[in-house]
């Protein structure tokens, strides 16, 4: 039997809506923890550093754990993976509130709610590159710009919160809202094709000659079905790694290493260096706020742009451009010192950031096949968790020993400026290779060719020498007689 192709259409537009909310829930909730660091860093009485590894430890476990998250989707349901993944994150922010130390933070709101977090965002993901094909790149563009409008609406609403019922009701109040990732699970319906190894094999079909001797050799060669099932199913569980092995994929890995190493910092520190420059707190947040809705821009038109025919062979270089210009505007970022120049910035990076983020899937998906998607996606993202971890107490101890933003966002941008130079080397590296064997092929083609066409002649002239050979000897006969 054939598998049922992507419907690229029909109950797929609610799984990216569902998709679209848990980016929302996770992506957006996640962002907005930065704003919160000025009021545990006033609370707590701790610096820059120390403060920091609260909203590393949460990316780290959402990332760390995101192969778990592919691998109840794969073995159990994504629906109940996604609903137990909003329960765990919900009870982390509602005991986040009740922290009497940063060491309670780290625990509550660092792997609690990471690690609900990321049994949510990778089989959420997974399940769009499902359901789509043809607009894979628009589906995911629509369901990634969850992310940035949470974070427009979600910022200036936390600092609010913040002013109203201080950081301990603002998250209780998240934990609440993060609640809705059990409904985004309920939509998450799975797509069920006939699977090959459910049907009887071809060669078994065309052996059944009457209708009498189907049941027959049915029930004959049903243990036969059994084992070749088995065997089928067991090539399959190897085969979902085999993609771990691609020179491909190895590249994309290393490469995603500085990409999360540099993104990461951003989103923590873009408040407190607003701040320290002589912005106000609403304004700051205000920031973020720009960050996030230009981030829906850069998701939705570059989801857009690369599914059209003359950019689709292109999105991975689309993609390396994307992660380039993020890493260009952290360079620029130390001279930007009041509000009028950071509001560019926001714009500039906002949109560049939605703009990879939307391909990474898309990416992957080329590189790994759909086949790979989900295992390939919790790898990606598993990828993500050390950067995340290590970067912002990196930057953060930078800050504390340098007493600026400079050495902290110059690194930022210089490591994704590398991870954008290494996929664009190893793309020419590969251009040059394939170019390389096509013209060796062809050289072999022309060898064989003329080796083929020697011999043809060599034997023509063999025999056309064998004939003049028996001609002077009939000639010589003839003349002797005379």
């Amino acid at each position: 039997a054939r598998h049922t192709g992507p419907p690229d259409g029909g109950w797929g537009w609610m799984i990216v809506a569902g998709c679209f909310l848990v980016t929302i829930c996770t992506r957006a909730v996640t962002r907005c923890i930065s704003i919160f660091f000025v009021e545990f860093q006033a609370y707590f009485g701790q610096d820059y550093a120390r403060t920091a590894w609260i909203h590393s430890i949460v990316d780290c476990a959402t990332m760390l754990c995101a192969p778990l998250g592919s691998l109840i989707s794969n073995h159990v349901s994504c629906q109940v993976g996604i609903m137990l993944g909003g329960l765990l994150a919900s009870t982390g922010l509602i005991l986040s509130s009740f922290a009497t130390s940063l060491e309670h933070l780290y625990l509550s709101l660092g792997v609690l709610t990471g690690l609900g977090f990321a049994l949510c965002y990778s089989p959420a993901i997974a399940m769009v590159g499902k359901y789509f094909n043809k607009r894979k790149a628009l589906a995911y563009g629509i369901a990634m710009s969850g992310s940035g409008i949470g974070t427009f609406i979600l910022a200036p609403v936390v600092q609010l919160l913040i002013e109203q019922f201080s950081w301990r009701g603002a998250l209780l109040i998240l934990g609440g809202f993060v609640l809705n990732l059990c409904v985004c699970g309920a939509l998450m319906r799975p797509i069920s094709p006939k699977e090959e190894c459910k049907t009887v094999p071809e060669f078994l079909e065309q052996d059944l000659e009457t209708e009498k001797q189907d049941s027959k050799r049915m029930s004959i060669c049903s243990p036969l079905i059994k084992v070749w099932s088995h065997e089928c199913s067991c090539y399959c569980s190897w085969k979902e790694y085999d993609f771990l092995l691609m020179p491909g994929f190895m590249v994309l890995a290393v490469s995603v290493l500085f990409m999360a190493y540099g993104c990461s910092p951003l989103f923590v520190y873009l408040v407190p260096y607003a701040l320290s420059v002589g912005v106000s707190h609403h304004q700051a947040a205000f920031l973020m706020s720009i960050l996030g809705v230009i981030d829906i821009i850069g998701n939705i038109t570059f989801g857009w742009l690369t599914d059209r025919r003359c950019l689709k062979k292109h999105r991975y270089f689309c993609y390396l451009f994307a992660v380039g210009m993020d890493g260009l505007c952290c360079l620029f970022l130390p001279v930007l010192q009041n509000f009028p120049l950071l509001v560019p910035f926001s714009f500039t990076f906002g949109y560049f950031d939605g703009a990879y983020v939307t391909l990474i899937p898309v990416i992957t998906a080329d590189v790994v096949g759909t086949s790979s998607l989900s295992s390939a996606l919790g790898v990606v993202y598993f990828l993500h968790a050390i950067p995340y971890l290590v970067s912002p107490p990196v930057a953060g101890w930078l800050v504390d020993t340098t007493g600026s933003y400079t050495a902290s966002f110059l690194l930022c941008g210089f490591s994704m400026i590398f991870s954008s130079t290494l996929l664009c080397f190893a793309r020419l590296a590969k251009k040059i290779k394939r170019t390389h064997l096509r013209s060796l092929t062809h050289d072999t083609g022309m060898k064989q060719h003329i080796w083929t066409n020697g011999a043809i002649a060599y034997s023509v002239t063999a025999e056309l020498d064998q004939k003049d050979v028996d001609f002077l000897a009939v000639d010589t006969n003839s003349c002797s007689n005379r």
